[in-house]
């Protein structure tokens, strides 16, 4: 018999957003002794974080839900596109229907977590200050986990209120009669440019590249017509998993190219009528792999948006007449009106690109053209994506090798979900996976299951150490990049290239299909877990069943 001490839990979950609450519920399910700890005060991941003016999600219900019966059955939605306080209210009802709080400690961050290859467990250094043993380390952070401030000089001698979106404070910002400053127009950019707008003395946006956004087409949903929808939401949930993004379709078989340009600008006007992400995920099969197909696309799009713009000097800045990357290669961004806003007095555009900002003085912002007011600046500039969140919790696995050090050159990843070097440890919605490219809720559900019935097969078999083989884990990181190679994504600079981030290594984090994901590692799973190095100990040791 092992006189190894046994560890306070089998598994740790961190995050308590889709990956982490679905974790949660399968591995409590199959027996587990499981721990979530989250710094945030509730559940919801990114939409504790995010509580900005006007957040709310860009995938449609019922997509962008988790898909087990007794949740949905129960819930119903008052819009098609829920804002940030909704989606906090969703979270709760899950937790309260699947009787998940006992086995969550809310308000308790990860400032470390140490692999002990003595014990062959995870020590974990809480928040709190206390300290928490895992067989298993399951971090579920997401994609955007640590937002990215640009290094202005004279930030520090502002003497008006700044904040980044995504760390907006719990108790709001009031925006009327302020004089704001926003920097960066991708999809927070977006939403808080159009509440802003409605009530800032003045709001000035701060554009580095113009965002090619879609209308949301948003509407009011009764309760009366899900119930009725509801008899789909099986099929639904069964169908994104097959989709390359997670949706409720995908791609269509034709190229751009095959069809004529009555055709062509038909579907591209039902596309646009239906709203939301479909213009980008529903399109023609060769929109983000051949740059002709691309561009007629992005016509469509610029057409559209100009007739809407009324101030002729904004034309070429918000909707150019060449594409400034090729459509789609960007995440768009939904929006309710934003190009009219630019119509408005109290609305005022600066290219960055012709007039960077020099900068940050204790009441304005100074570019090359001059100064501009401001009481409130708001940071819609992103995030250090994929790796940041992961790497902020100072996770060092075998020989004292930190994550961060094992990710100087780039981010590997077997599966997108385990690293050679951190034994035991396996994250979710995370770089090298399908995360960034998918919906969200699908992800986290496909992951789940998978390591769900990992941890079941390890413990079934007498498992109780795996490691991400070193030449796996190459090869996988290899072939997204040759994968992202076939297509258009390498000619934007974009944060699904890391370009957003100075001195970050340039490579496409997401794996770009969420149906080819699902193959690759149901075959993993089918040969015991090709890829690992599985360790069965000569006594067998069985998790708490």
């Amino acid at each position: 018999m092992s006189n190894r001490v046994s560890p306070d839990y089998d598994a740790v979950i961190v995050g308590a957003g889709f990956s982490g609450i679905y974790l949660l519920h399968k591995l409590r399910d199959a027996g587990f002794n499981v721990l979530l700890v989250d710094a945030a005060a509730q559940p919801g991941g990114i939409w504790y974080w995010n509580c900005y003016p006007g957040a709310r999600v860009d995938s449609q219900v019922p997509l962008y839900e988790f898909s087990i019966p007794e949740v949905w059955k129960s819930w119903a939605w008052s819009e098609r596109f829920p804002g940030w306080e909704e989606l906090r209210a969703y979270f709760r009802h899950v937790c309260d229907t699947l009787d998940l709080w006992p086995m969550m400690r809310m308000g308790s961050g990860v400032r470390g977590a140490h692999y002990e290859k003595e014990t062959k467990q995870w020590r974990l250094q809480l928040d709190s200050d206390k300290t928490v043993s895992t067989r298993f380390l399951l971090p579920a952070l997401g994609f955007a986990s640590k937002p990215y401030v640009p290094n202005f000089p004279g930030l520090e001698d502002f003497e008006g209120q700044w904040f980044h979106t995504a760390r907006w404070p719990q108790q709001g910002v009031d925006l009327s009669g302020r004089k704001v400053a926003l920097i960066g127009t991708g999809a927070s950019g977006v939403q808080v440019a159009q509440e802003a707008a409605k009530s800032a003395s003045k709001l000035t946006l701060y554009q580095r590249t113009p965002i090619l956004a879609l209308p949301m087409q948003q509407k009011k949903l009764s309760e009366e017509d899900q119930e009725r929808d509801k008899k789909g939401y099986a099929a639904i949930f069964e169908t994104r998993k097959q989709t390359s993004g997670g949706f409720e379709c995908q791609s269509l078989d034709v190229s751009a190219l095959e069809v004529d340009e009555k055709a062509r600008t038909a579907h591209f006007e039902d596309l646009w009528q239906q709203g939301g992400l479909r213009f980008w995920y529903h399109n023609f099969a060769d929109l983000l792999i051949n740059r002709e197909a691309n561009r007629h696309a992005y016509d469509f799009w610029r057409d559209k948006v100009r007739a809407r713009i009324v101030n002729p000097n904004l034309v070429e800045l918000l909707a150019p007449s060449e594409p400034p990357h090729p459509f789609g290669t960007k995440r768009p961004s939904l929006e309710q009106g934003y190009y009219e806003i630019f119509a408005q007095e109290n609305v005022a555009l600066v290219d960055l690109k012709a007039t960077p900002i020099i900068r940050v003085k204790p009441h304005a912002i100074e570019t090359d053209d001059g100064e501009m007011e401001c009481d409130l600046i708001v940071f819609a500039t992103g995030f250090d994506a994929g790796r940041g969140g992961l790497i902020d919790m100072n996770i060092t696995g075998t020989n004292s090798l930190s994550l961060s050090h094992a990710w100087e050159d780039r981010v590997r990843a077997y599966l997108g979900m385990a690293v050679a070097g951190f034994p035991n440890m396996l994250f979710a919605y995370g770089p090298l996976s399908p995360s960034g490219f998918s919906n969200g809720p699908t992800s986290a559900e496909i992951q789940g299951d998978w390591i769900c019935d990992f941890l079941v097969w390890m413990r079934e078999n007498g498992v109780d150490l795996f490691e991400a083989d070193p030449a796996a884990e190459t090869g996988w990181t290899e072939m997204v990049a040759q994968a992202g190679a076939m297509t258009l994504f390498p000619e934007a600079d974009s944060w699904y290239m890391g370009a957003n981030i100075p001195g970050k290594k340039r490579q496409l984090i997401n794996f770009p299909s969420v149906s080819g994901y699902v193959a690759l590692c149901e075959d993993v799973a089918n040969e015991e877990y090709r890829g690992f190095v599985i360790d069965k100990p000569t006594s067998k040791e069985h998790l708490t069943k």
